[in-house]
C-alpha cells in the first residue's frame, strides 16, 4: 500500500533498528539513560538551546510546556487552527485549568500581530491572566505552511514586551527549516520552549522532545512524571530518535519535492482544487468542488481498491502527506488512481 494518510505512519529502517537493538540503557527517571541523555543533548544544540527532555508524545510534550508555564485559571493564546486547540484532547483545560483564547490563523499559518496584541488581556480582577503565546510551525491545518524566523521574532518581542511566555508547536520545525533553506536554531531563537516530534517525518517509531532553558527543562521534567511521561530504560525508543537526527535530516527535501511532484500531477483533474499549487512543505491538501457527487469518505474507499491510503480533515478537504516511506515511483501511481477514481 501507498500510505498517505501521515508522516507518522513511518516504520523504523533497517539501520534504525539496529540501533535499538545495540543501545545503551539506564534509568531515565534517575538520570541515567546514556542514549536517552545524549538524544537530549543533541536535540538541544540542534536548536540553540541550553537543555531537552525527551518524552512519549508531542501531545504531551505540548501539555507539559503549557502546563510548565501556566497556573490554573491562566490563559493561553494560540490560533483557531492550532493543533492544540483542535487535536489535543483539550488537555490544558481539562487538566491544568488554562483557558485557551482564540484568534485566527491566516492562511499562511501566522496569527496577525494586531489580533495577538488585542487578544492580551490588561490587569483586571475580571479577566484571566495570559500567560503564554503559541505558535505552529509548520502549520498542519494551513496546508504545512512554514513561519519565517522573522516572523517568529516579531511575536517574540510582543511576548518580551508584556512578559508573556512564548511557546512554539515544532512538531515539524525540521520540515520548516528545510523548507525554508534556514538553521532551525535561528526559527526558533526567540522561543522559550519548543516541543518537534521525532515519529513524524523523521521516522522514528515513537517520541518527542521538549527543549527551552535549564529552569524550564528543571520544572518541566517533573510536569512529565505528573502526566505519567516518565520513563525507565527509554534509551532503547531515545536510540530510534537518535539516529533520525544524524541521518534522516537531509531526506525531509525529498519528502517536500514529492509533494510539490504530486501537486502538479493533480492540479489539472476535474473535481478537486489545490490548497496551495506549491506546496510550502511535505502536504498536498485537496478541496473537492462543492458539484462532485460523492464527499472524502468515499473517495478514500475508492482509492483503496487501487493500493492507496489518504487522509481527510473533513468531507470536502483531503490530506496527502508524503514521508520517508514514499518513493518517486509512488507518485504517477497516485496520480493515476485519483484520476481513475475521479472520472
Amino acid at each position: 500500500m501507498i500510505d498517505l494518510r501521515s508522516d507518522t505512519v513511518t516504520l523504523p529502517t533497517p539501520e534504525m533498528r539496529e540501533a535499538i537493538a545495540s543501545a545503551e540503557v539506564g534509568d531515565d527517571v534517575y538520570g541515567e539513560d546514556p542514549t536517552v541523555n545524549l538524544l537530549e543533548e543533541e536535540s538541544a544544540r540542534l536548536l540553540g538551546k541550553d537543555a531537552a527532555l525527551f518524552i512519549p508524545s508531542g501531545t504531551m510534550g505540548n501539555l507539559a510546556a503549557v502546563l510548565t508555564h501556566c497556573e490554573r485559571g491562566s490563559e493561553i493564546i494560540l490560533g483557531d487552527k492550532s493543533h492544540i486547540f483542535l487535536n489535543e484532547a483539550g488537555g490544558a483545560a481539562a487538566l491544568g485549568g488554562i483557558q485557551p483564547h482564540i484568534i485566527p490563523n491566516q492562511k499562511d499559518g501566522t496569527l496577525r500581530l494586531e489580533d495577538i496584541r488585542e487578544a492580551i488581556r490588561f490587569d483586571d480582577i475580571h479577566h484571566p491572566r495570559t500567560r503564554l503565546i503559541t505558535l505552529e510551525n509548520t502549520h498542519n491545518m494551513c496546508g504545512g505552511a512554514a513561519l519565517s524566523a522573522v516572523y517568529t521574532r516579531s511575536v517574540g518581542e510582543i511576548a518580551q514586551e508584556q512578559g508573556l511566555k512564548f511557546h512554539l508547536d515544532g512538531a515539524r520545525i525540521f520540515n520548516a527549516a528545510s523548507a525554508l533553506g534556514v538553521d532551525p536554531a535561528d526559527l526558533v531563537q526567540p522561543l522559550d520552549s519548543v516541543m518537534f516530534c521525532l515519529s513524524k517525518g523523521l521516522g522514528a517509531p515513537v517520541g518527542s522532545m521538549l527543549c527551552g532553558d535549564a529552569e524550564f527543562i528543571r520544572r518541566a521534567r517533573r510536569t512529565r512524571k505528573m502526566l505519567g511521561g516518565a520513563m525507565r530504560q527509554a534509551g532503547l525508543i531515545a536510540a530510534a530518535g537518535l539516529y533520525a537526527l544524524r541521518h534522516h535530516l537531509p531526506l525531509l527535501t525529498e519528502d517536500h519535492r514529492r509533494a510539490r511532484d504530486l501537486a502538479r500531477g493533480l492540479a489539472d483533474l476535474s473535481g478537486i482544487s489545490l490548497l496551495d499549487l506549491e506546496p510550502p512543505s511535505n502536504m498536498v491538501y485537496l478541496k473537492l468542488d462543492p458539484d462532485l457527487p460523492y464527499d472524502a469518505a468515499v473517495i478514500k474507499e475508492k482509492l483503496k481498491g487501487h493500493g492507496i491510503l489518504i487522509g481527510y480533515e473533513n468531507l470536502r478537504l483531503i490530506r496527502l502527506v508524503t514521508h520517508l516511506w514514499i518513493r518517486d515511483q509512488d507518485i504517477p501511481v497516485v496520480i493515476q488512481g485519483f484520476k481513475e477514481v475521479l472520472s
